[in-house]
């Protein structure tokens, strides 16, 4: 069966697929300065300059060049806030692919947006754990609160925010994310003081790791391979992630050798 076919038979199987944000019966954020060029038709010589040199650098580490498209579709986020039509074809174009065959993928991750996402992205865990410790509190007192739901930016383009099903961070339920960085044990109270926070431009540093918060954009352009020398600050793990260690530790205890 052809791309073109299997990108069809996805979108229609999924039902709510589309790349249309007024389709979805959501108002679309309007994109920043920087996102408007690819929104008109096209990236300007500059950008496009820019992302084709950034493009072929990680094109080069795969050993096929439709490898690449992951992080690429990362690299077109990062210039454009989501990925938009222009970042669809320029990702087409330096693959080989199809653009349908782009955006089955496109559509298919929940890490790609369709619509511009804010300067903070802001994830609440509704995942089991986390919900039955106030994650769905945090959600619907923080969505009422921003005025925001599943994937919408605030009007100013500070915040958006996401239902997140899981953050791989169960002991420290209830989590939240912003822009792919932890902040611990909240409750909505401390959720709304963080996005009020950001919003006002304040220093906000998460629980653990970094002590800078990134933006929306630099975190995509991180994920697309293109390092901020920052993955090694600040602790990735505390707490009760390292009860087990401790114990072993005190014990003796070691892993069986291969």
């Amino acid at each position: 069966m052809s791309a073109e076919k299997n990108a069809a038979n996805f979108a229609s199987h999924e039902g709510s697929v589309t790349l249309n944000p007024a389709e979805e019966g959501v108002a679309a954020v309007s994109p920043g300065e920087e996102g408007r060029a690819a929104v008109a038709g096209g990236y300007s010589p500059e950008v496009r300059a820019r992302l084709e040199q950034d493009a072929k650098e990680i094109i080069s580490r795969y050993p096929r060049t439709r490898s690449a498209l992951l992080p690429l579709l990362h690299l077109v986020q990062s210039e454009d806030g989501y990925v938009s039509d222009a970042g669809q074809e320029f990702c087409a174009e330096m693959l080989g692919l199809t653009k349908a065959e782009v955006v089955g993928v496109a559509t298919f991750y929940t890490m790609y947006k369709r619509r511009p996402m804010g300067d903070y992205h802001v994830g609440v865990c509704i995942n089991t754990l986390c919900a039955i410790m106030g994650g769905d509190q945090i959600w619907d007192e923080l969505s009422e609160h921003v005025g925001v739901g599943h994937d919408e930016a605030t009007p100013d383009g500070k915040v958006s925010l996401e239902r997140l099903e899981c953050n791989a961070a169960c002991d420290f339920a209830p989590v939240m994310m912003v822009n792919w960085e932890f902040f611990d044990n909240q409750t909505p109270a401390s959720a709304k003081q963080l996005v009020d926070d950001l919003r006002d431009g304040k220093d906000v540093s998460p629980t653990r790791g970094p002590k800078k918060l990134c933006t929306f954009k630099e975190a995509s352009r991180v994920l697309a391979g293109l390092p901020d020398e920052l993955a090694g600050d600040g602790p990735s793990a505390a707490g009760a992630s390292l009860e087990g260690l401790k114990v072993a530790k005190a014990n003796g205890w070691k892993a069986p050798e291969a």
